[in-house]
């Protein structure tokens, strides 16, 4: 039990967002989701969903509740669900029969299953029901799930490291390191947070990485290489299983090779044209259960992925170093550009600083 005189629903909807931060890649294809229970000017439960198919958030700190949540009021991050089409059962159905007097909740959850649905249910049993504190946060929180789940496609990161000039490697294709130990650590903190992250075979044959987590805490995520020819080596190192690998290439070709992948472990998917179509891809992924995607590649695919529009967020770390040179190769490739008022723009922009470099983050804006 923890007492506090600061018990405003603005401060305790922050205390469910940071609980349920605390499961950071480790729910997919669930929403993070924290809730505290209160009674009075305390906080006398409080639990997180910890992992996809594991009791979710409100049914953990109503059980450690107990009794004691008769006539209190349950804080959580995203409004109660109240379907049977999943593997633990309705949240709504344990706040009604815990004795909660109110709910207090950050969003209501996009899911159509949803959408709603658990506020009506908690109010029909005659239980307050507020919603929309700190919404914004709340949706950030979770927003690889709401793409998801109002789109059945995935959300996509873009990252890249560059210099200060905007070039991601020289002219021969060096490019290790760009960026200091810390922000690659954030990095690998980032890869452990997606489902899976997406390159090209430009990338793996001149750097042939690995494309794991390497911190220990998180999970390695799926691989996606972009191979229509199906250059890669056997022996790349993005080959090595466990993680699972997956190599998106054309139809009717190389055949004898692709036996030889899956006998590894290897999935291949393959696509029509010369060509994968990256808005397809991202459609194929989104109902494979996939709800985000790191994009980790060189300038020729950052600029596909930008002008199919599949992006959705922008991570860009910047070392302060210019090695210039008209053939070094630039953030955002092409054989195209775009006018200045057609121009790619990032909306909502955030700085942080990871020793000498800084990261911007913003999200795409669509364009026609």
């Amino acid at each position: 039990m923890v007492f506090c005189s600061m018990m405003t629903d603005e401060y305790l909807i922050k205390r469910t967002l940071s609980l349920a931060a605390r499961a950071y890649g480790r729910t997919s294809p669930n929403p993070m989701v924290g809730a505290v229970v209160v009674k009075g000017s305390r906080i006398i439960a409080e639990g997180y969903h910890k992992k996809a198919g594991t009791p979710h958030a409100e049914a953990i700190a109503l059980e450690k509740a107990g009794g004691k949540a008769r006539g209190a009021t349950l804080y959580v991050s995203l409004e109660p669900c109240c379907h049977r089409d999943k593997r633990t059962p309705p949240c709504t159905e344990k706040i009604i029969a815990s004795g909660i007097g109110k709910v207090v909740i950050a969003m209501q959850d996009p899911n159509p299953k949803v959408g709603g649905k658990g506020i009506a249910e908690l109010r029909r049993a005659g239980i307050e029901v507020v919603s929309g504190i700190l919404e914004t946060r709340a949706r950030a929180l979770n927003e690889y799930y709401i793409r998801h789940v109002t789109t059945g496609r995935p959300f996509v990161i873009l990252k890249a490291a560059m210099t200060l000039d905007g070039k991601i490697a020289t002219p021969k294709g060096e490019s290790k390191w760009i960026t200091g130990e810390k922000a690659r650590r954030e990095v690998h903190r980032l890869r452990g947070g997606v489902d899976a992250i997406l390159s090209a075979i430009g990338t793996v044959k001149a750097d042939d990485p690995s494309l794991t987590c390497r911190t220990g805490r998180y999970k390695s995520p799926l691989r996606i290489i972009l191979d229509s020819e199906l250059e890669i080596s056997t022996r790349a190192r993005v080959l090595t299983v466990p993680p699972e690998t997956m190599i998106v290439t054309k139809k009717n070709t190389h055949e004898n090779k692709k036996k030889i992948l899956r006998e590894k472990g290897i999935t291949i998917l393959e696509h029509e044209g010369a060509r994968a179509d990256l808005t397809l891809l991202m459609q194929e992924l989104g109902g494979r259960g996939i709800t985000s995607v790191l994009i980790e590649g060189g300038s020729s695919l950052n600029a596909s992925a930008f002008e199919s529009g599949i992006v959705d967020k922008v991570m860009f770390f910047i070392a302060p170093k210019i090695i210039g040179g008209r053939d070094s190769f630039p953030v955002v490739g092409g054989s195209s550009y775009r006018s200045l008022a057609r121009a790619y723009r990032i909306a909502g922009m955030q700085i942080k600083r990871f020793e000498e470099d800084i990261l911007i983050t913003g999200y795409a804006e669509r364009h026609p």
